[in-house]
């Protein structure tokens, strides 16, 4: 099993206030899956997503990835684990501004510390992957959005990560290019790579396997996608 969250609970201390942001979930991710959360606005799918990408650590429970207990790691091998197991795609895109769009594609390879030819080869193979490389020296205010959202999952590949993980990110699109966005998430997922996405609509979460519906920190349902 790739993912398997049980009893996780977040808490967060305002002031003497304690907001109860995930309420006992339980999930488990197969590799290979595609498998969207749903949820309104504050109902916790967005701390999930920030829990499973180990950008934060529960506050109660247990997140195993690959067999390996999240919550006892402490922050190097946290961002270990991060550059070398998940990449991240963001609905604002995230990208510096002031490099073209081969050095963002770079950037996870230049943290793990990859030699500059390894850098380079590997993010041209993802530049051509999303239909890019006429953009190579293009800086991202040069890009439409779905460029540089093409840009920023060209990025989150470079590692060749075991899991990509998006949240909103069609969110700044119109409808015909956020459609084209979900398609290279499913041409990724055919390949292999898992795919967890956050969003609020439907359209864009009926192409994953599986929707799981997120409401007031708790998981509420799981829905079984047809196609």
């Amino acid at each position: 099993m790739l993912i398997k969250v049980e009893a996780l609970e977040k808490t967060y201390i305002l002031g003497k206030q304690q907001v109860h942001a995930l309420r006992g979930i339980d999930l488990e991710i197969e590799a290979g899956d595609f498998v969207s959360i749903m949820g309104p606005s504050g109902s916790g799918k967005s701390t999930l997503m920030h829990i499973l990408g180990c950008l934060d650590k529960p506050t109660k429970g247990t997140y195993r990835l690959n067999g390996r207990a999240i919550e006892d790691m402490d922050d190097r091998v946290l961002s270990l684990t991060r550059n070398r197991e998940i990449g991240f795609v963001f609905q604002s895109f995230n990208l510096l501004p002031q490099i073209d769009l081969l050095r963002n594609v770079e950037l996870p390879l230049v943290y793990a510390g990859r030699p500059r030819r390894e850098r380079r080869d590997r993010s041209l193979g993802q530049i051509e992957r999303v239909g890019l490389t006429d953009r190579l020296s293009h800086l991202p205010n040069e890009l439409s959005g779905g460029q540089r959202q093409r840009v920023a999952i060209g990025r989150a590949l470079v590692n060749n990560p075991s899991i990509v993980m998006a949240d909103e990110p069609t969110g700044n699109l119109d409808t015909q290019t956020g459609q084209e966005i979900m398609e290279i998430f499913s041409e990724i997922n055919r390949a292999g790579t898992t795919i967890i996405v956050v969003t609020h609509e439907r359209e864009i979460a009926q192409h994953s396997n599986r929707i799981l519906h997120i409401r007031d920190g708790k998981l509420n349902e799981t829905e079984v996608i047809s196609k």
